[in-house]
């Protein structure tokens, strides 16, 4: 039999924190993943810097940082989806992410072609 689904889920956190501090030049504080039926959900904690949550303060500035963090985490998506494939050997079919400049937290959904939960112990 393969993997347990949380070794799996713990392979996809450690890929994401290590594709955040090559590609984004830092990581998170903490990342947790989650499969669920044909989806991996993926929590990040501690992704703003204080000079982001400063400018979090204003509606602009909010807007800005959302746009900013999530035009970079879209210009990695390959990798990201890569990393998926990789470790699950399931295809990414969509993407979804943004981020909640209240917590600092980022929500990575990946919805796969199929179901993964099903398949893993």
């Amino acid at each position: 039999m393969g993997k347990s689904k949380g070794t799996i889920e713990s392979e996809i956190s450690k890929a994401i924190t290590h594709w955040e501090k090559n590609y984004l030049g830092r990581g998170s504080i903490s990342v947790k993943s989650d499969i669920l039926r044909d989806m991996i959900i993926v929590i990040l904690r501690g992704i703003l810097t204080p000079a982001e949550y400063s400018l979090c303060k204003d509606r602009e500035g909010l807007l800005s940082v959302k746009k900013n963090r999530n035009s970079l985490v879209e210009s990695g998506i390959k990798d990201l989806e890569n990393i998926i494939f990789t470790i699950t050997g399931h295809e990414v079919i969509s993407f979804h992410t943004d981020i909640s400049t209240q917590t600092g937290e980022r929500a990575m959904i990946f919805k796969l072609s199929s179901n993964l939960e099903n398949k893993i112990s």
